[in-house]
């Protein structure tokens, strides 16, 4: 792919993916934060706060960063404070939406696998703790990355931006890889993990509770709690999933450049990665549609009324 078609390409993408995103997200979280949807309060907060941190993504790291640094060459946005200080933002809003939605995998996993903590974990007030928790580390975390900035004086009086030089400073390049590892790596493996265990707990249980309703009910009736489970459990596939699956060249890019090889080839790889990472930003929506009907019943509402 060459340079010039790879710009045409993400220019197409972005701008689609800001008008699309933002509309969706907002759409989403005025449906969702209505409790219309036949899904639990814990569960809600869960989405709800996930759908926001997708819209800031779509916000700072998208119109802002992408689309504002294309287009506004030399504007405020080149700054070098406010370079800084969008470094920490952006990374803290794409650290804050993985770790959301590593919080809801494991909340659904503890809801299905782990009955006994069931009822002390998956509440309102514990998911309100963890969405306040994950933010405020998220943020924190990053707060250092606002110092690998430094003004361009060779670029005209106005202080523009420019990344410090920090690979050859052992404790600065340990900070930005370890960070790479906290966000994608570790949270990609850990919801890996957890549908699998989902996935194993909910075939032994499904083979257990099979047999004996065939002895006892000699098969004919249907399992009410085994069909809301399978509701909760594709609404949970369908979000880890889609994020396993637009994060994976990310990831791969990530061990292959980072971990093994070191390959400047891959650059092609890097934007694709890239992309695919912030598409993950408005799938949700897509998820939600297809996958609960009282959802898609309270946007065509919605529709109908405006």
């Amino acid at each position: 792919m060459g340079v010039l078609t790879l710009f045409l390409v993400q220019e197409i993408f972005y701008h689609s993916l800001a008008v699309i995103g933002v509309g969706a997200n907002l759409m989403t979280i005025v449906v969702l934060s209505r409790g219309n949807c036949g899904i639990s309060r814990c569960t809600g907060r869960y989405l709800v706060s996930m759908t926001v941190a997708d819209l800031l993504v779509i916000i700072f790291c998208v119109i802002l960063n992408h689309l504002g640094s294309l287009h506004l060459p030399i504007s405020f946005l080149k700054h070098y404070h406010v370079c800084s200080l969008n470094s920490i933002t952006n990374a803290a809003v794409v650290d804050s939406s993985v770790w959301l939605t590593v919080a809801f995998t494991l909340d659904r996993f503890i809801a299905v696998c782990c009955p006994k903590w069931k009822v002390r974990y998956c509440t309102e007030r514990t998911a309100a703790w963890v969405i306040l928790t994950i933010c405020t580390v998220s943020y924190l975390r990053n707060i250092p990355r606002y110092f690998t900035y430094e003004p361009d004086p060779t670029r005209g009086p106005f202080p523009l931006c420019r990344l410090r030089n920090l690979c050859t400073k052992t404790p600065w390049a340990a900070y930005l890889w370890s960070a790479t590892i906290f966000t994608p790596l570790i949270p990609y493996v850990s919801i890996l993990l957890l549908n699998v265990l989902t996935v194993r707990h909910i075939l032994v249980v499904s083979r257990v509770r099979k047999t004996f309703r065939s002895q006892g009910h000699n098969g004919k009736d249907g399992d009410p709690e085994m069909e809301s489970r399978r509701r909760s459990i594709i609404l949970l596939f369908a979000i880890s999933g889609n994020f396993i699956v637009l994060w994976m060249t990310r990831v791969v890019d990530f061990v292959f450049q980072e971990m093994l090889l070191n390959l400047s080839s891959m650059s092609i790889v890097t934007h694709v990665g890239e992309m695919l990472m912030y598409l993950s930003s408005c799938t949700n929506t897509c998820i939600y549609t297809l996958t609960q009907a009282k959802f898609r019943g309270e946007i065509l509402d919605s529709i109908s009324n405006s």
